[in-house]
């Protein structure tokens, strides 16, 4: 028989060329223009980005915006966490259920949960007669407190499946073997599966943290002018202002504080993660 011709071993970075391609025309180009016009128009120079800083507001709606960002973090980490470690333990029926009441709001449209907000924090309504049971006068439409507490909820999904993926690859038996050596189950936890379970809190917070950045509809439903966050403030200058410029300027500040997140999250969070892994005996 004759030999076989030798087969072409097609290298793996060309399979990613398609992806690459389609990627660099969505969305590297038109990212790199409006980066350019911040640069480029009315003048060449720094105008946009010292005008942005000069006008008072700016830095005033950027810094709330890192602040609700910061909040929704750590409100979604607290429910989150909890609510993952219950899945990894559930039974098979149980955390299908669980699974689900996690994966009902994406069956759900945003602008949908957004407008049951709205109605839950209007004037008169739900939570507003349920606070005035106790005397107090509780008023959160419009304000930074209710948009916080809306984001919580629309973005606790996203906190709720890294941790679960990182938790239900935990071997508990490293917890009975502590407890087995004299570790209070307290202990144990702390020392053990905190730190096995950081990847998740890593992955979660980072993806929570992006998201709320740049959000836009639940802080434009339910929130106000007064308060508003960067999202909101680069739809008027688009939209009212035509400045199109300042919004590109805005656009790549946003775009810097996300990808210096990113940087130092990737610098120092893992590596911390995986050393408090290795270094989690009990003692």
């Amino acid at each position: 028989m004759p030999p076989r011709p030798a087969r072409r071993h097609v290298p793996r970075v060309l399979l990613f060329l398609p992806a690459l391609a389609l990627l660099a025309v969505a969305f590297g180009l038109p990212l790199l223009q409006i980066v350019l016009r911040s640069f480029t128009d009315p003048d060449v120079g720094l105008t946009n980005y010292t005008a942005m800083l000069d006008d008072g507001i700016t830095t005033t709606v950027i810094l709330r915006t890192l602040r609700v960002a910061v909040t929704v973090v750590v409100l979604a980490l607290l429910l989150a966490y909890p609510y993952a470690y219950v899945m990894s333990i559930a039974s098979p029926a149980g955390r299908a259920v669980l699974t689900t009441l996690v994966l009902l709001p994406f069956w759900t449209s945003l602008m949908a949960r957004n407008f049951a907000w709205l109605l839950l924090m209007q004037d008169g309504g739900p939570i507003q007669r349920f606070f005035s049971l106790f005397g107090l006068d509780v008023v959160l439409l419009g304000t930074t407190v209710g948009v916080t507490v809306a984001m919580t909820q629309v973005l606790l999904p996203f906190m709720v499946l890294p941790l679960y993926s990182s938790m239900q690859q935990i071997d508990r038996r490293l917890l009975q073997a502590a407890q087995s050596l004299g570790a209070k189950p307290r202990t144990a936890f702390r020392k053990i599966y905190l730190p096995l379970s950081a990847p998740g809190v890593v992955a979660g917070c980072t993806l929570v943290f992006i998201l709320s950045l740049g959000f836009y509809i639940t802080p434009a439903l339910l929130g106000s002018s007064q308060q508003s966050l960067v999202a909101q403030l680069l739809a008027i200058r688009t939209t009212a202002l035509l400045d199109f410029a300042g919004a590109g300027a805005l656009g790549t500040v946003l775009l810097v504080i996300t990808g210096l997140v990113l940087a130092v999250i990737g610098r120092f969070a893992r590596p911390a993660s995986s050393l408090a892994a290795a270094t989690g005996g009990v003692k």
